[in-house]
C-alpha cells in the first residue's frame, strides 16, 4: 500500500476511538435519574426519539458526505457532538435533552456510512480492496477500544467530580477526533460526485439500492441479527440484576462484553477457514445469537447467563464489518456513503418500531423477550437467501 494511504487508516482508526470514547456510557443512567432528575419512562423516550431522528438524517447526511466529500462530513460530526455535550451537560431539563439527543442523532448520521466510505476508498485507490474485510475489523475494534476505555475512566470521573463531569469533558475526546479528520486526504475518486447535483446523488443512491437485489438481501440478514443484538445492550443489567449480580460489577461484564466483540471481529478469518465457508460462518453467528438468547430466556443461574451476554451479544453485534465488507463490492464510489446510509437507515427503522414492542415485551415478561428474539434470530439463520457467490472478498 502506498505509505500515505496507510497513514491515513490509521489516521482513521484514530478518529474512530476519540469518537468513541464515551466518558458518560458507564453513568448514563444515573446521569439522566439522579442528576437530571428524569424517570427511566423518559429515557426510553429520549431513545426512541434519538433512533427517529438518525432515521430521518441517515440518507440526507450520506449524500452529503458524497457530495460535499467524507472528511468533511467527519469533522462537522465532530463539532455538532461537541455543542450536544455541552447541551447535554448545561440544564438538567427533559426538553433541554431532547435538543441534545437530535444534535447525537445529527452527528451519527454524519459519520455513519462516511467512515466506511473513506476507508473503502481509500483501499480502492491503493488497490487493495481484497484487505477490506481486515481493514473494516480492525476500524470497528478501533471503536469498541474506545468505548471500552471510556467506560472505566467515566466511572473515575464521576466518582471524583460528579455526575455531570463525565458528559461535559466528552468535549475533548471529540475536539482531538475533529483534529484527526481535519487531516485526512479526501481519496481523488470520491470526488467525482461533485459534478452532479446534491439531489441527483441522493435519487442515484435510493435508485441503485432499490434494483439490487443482492444488497437487499445482505441487508436484510445483516438488520435483523444486529436489532436483536442491539437489545442485549438494554436487556443485559436486568438479567445481571434478576440473577443476582451486584450493580458494581456490571462495569467488568460490560467490557467482557466488548472484548468478546473485539475477539470475534478480529477472528473472522480463523473462524471462516474453520467453517470453510463465508455463507456458513453468518450462519453460525446468526444460530449461535438465537440459541444463547434463547438459554438465556430459560435460566438465571449466574454463570450460564454471563454466558448467554458476552457470547450471544458478541456474535451478534460482531456481524456488521462482515456485511459493510461485502456491501461494498457491489457500490460505486460515488453513490457509495448514500447507499451505505440507506442500508443504515432500514436498521434505524426497524429498531424505532421495534423499540416500544420489545419494551411493552419486557415489562410483561423478560425471560419469555430473551426466547422471542431468540426464535427471531434462528428463523433468520435457517430462512436467509444468502448465497456464497454473493460473499466477495
Amino acid at each position: 500500500m502506498i505509505e500515505p494511504l496507510r497513514v491515513d487508516l490509521w489516521k482513521i482508526y484514530a478518529f474512530k476511538f476519540f469518537i468513541n470514547l464515551h466518558f458518560i456510557s458507564a453513568v448514563l443512567v444515573p446521569f439522566f435519574i439522579d442528576w437530571a432528575g428524569i424517570t427511566f419512562t423518559q429515557i426510553m423516550i429520549l431513545q426512541s426519539w434519538f433512533m427517529l431522528w438518525i432515521f430521518i438524517l441517515e440518507i440526507p447526511t450520506g449524500t452529503l458526505a458524497d457530495y460535499f466529500g467524507r472528511k468533511n462530513s467527519l469533522v462537522l460530526a465532530c463539532i455538532i457532538n461537541i455543542i450536544a455535550a455541552v447541551v447535554y451537560a448545561s440544564i438538567p431539563n427533559f426538553y433541554v435533552f431532547l435538543f441534545g439527543e437530535f444534535l447525537w442523532a445529527f452527528s451519527l448520521a454524519l459519520v455513519s456510512g462516511s467512515d466506511e466510505a473513506f476507508v473503502y476508498d481509500t483501499l480502492k485507490k491503493a488497490k487493495e480492496t481484497k484487505r477490506s474485510k481486515e481493514v473494516f475489523a480492525k476500524l470497528e475494534s478501533f471503536g469498541l477500544a474506545g468505548i471500552l476505555t471510556g467506560a472505566p475512566l467515566g466511572s473515575i470521573i464521576a466518582a471524583k467530580l460528579g455526575l455531570r463531569m463525565p458528559m461535559l469533558l466528552l468535549v475533548v475526546p471529540f475536539t482531538i477526533a475533529a483534529l484527526v479528520a481535519s487531516t485526512l486526504r479526501e481519496p481523488k475518486i470520491t470526488k467525482k460526485a461533485k459534478q452532479k447535483k446534491y439531489i441527483t446523488i441522493l435519487k442515484d443512491g435510493i435508485r441503485f439500492f432499490s434494483k439490487n437485489k443482492i444488497l437487499q438481501i445482505l441487508t436484510l440478514d445483516m438488520v435483523v441479527i444486529l436489532s436483536v443484538g442491539y437489545f442485549m445492550i438494554w436487556l443485559y443489567q436486568p438479567m445481571l440484576k434478576q440473577a443476582g449480580l451486584g450493580i458494581a460489577y456490571f462495569g467488568i461484564v460490560h467490557a467482557s462484553f466488548v472484548i468478546s466483540q473485539i475477539l470475534i471481529i478480529n477472528n473472522y478469518r480463523n473462524l471462516e477457514n474453520l467453517l470453510r465457508s463465508k455463507k456458513r460462518l453468518l450462519f453460525f453467528t446468526a444460530f449461535v445469537t438465537g440459541i444463547m438468547f434463547i438459554i438465556g430466556g430459560l435460566t438465571t443461574y449466574l454463570p450460564i447467563v454471563l454466558l448467554v451476554i458476552i457470547v450471544g451479544g458478541g456474535f451478534a453485534l460482531s456481524r456488521r464489518p462482515l456485511f459493510i465488507s461485502y456491501m461494498n463490492k457491489y457500490i460505486p464510489s460515488q453513490k457509495r456513503a448514500t447507499v451505505l446510509s440507506t442500508i443504515s437507515m432500514f436498521r434505524r427503522l426497524a429498531l424505532v418500531i421495534a423499540n416500544p414492542i420489545i419494551g411493552m415485551l419486557a415489562d410483561w415478561s423478560l425471560n419469555c423477550t430473551l426466547i422471542i428474539l431468540g426464535v427471531v434470530a434462528l428463523a433468520s439463520s435457517f430462512i436467509s437467501r444468502i448465497e456464497e457467490e454473493h460473499l466477495i472478498d
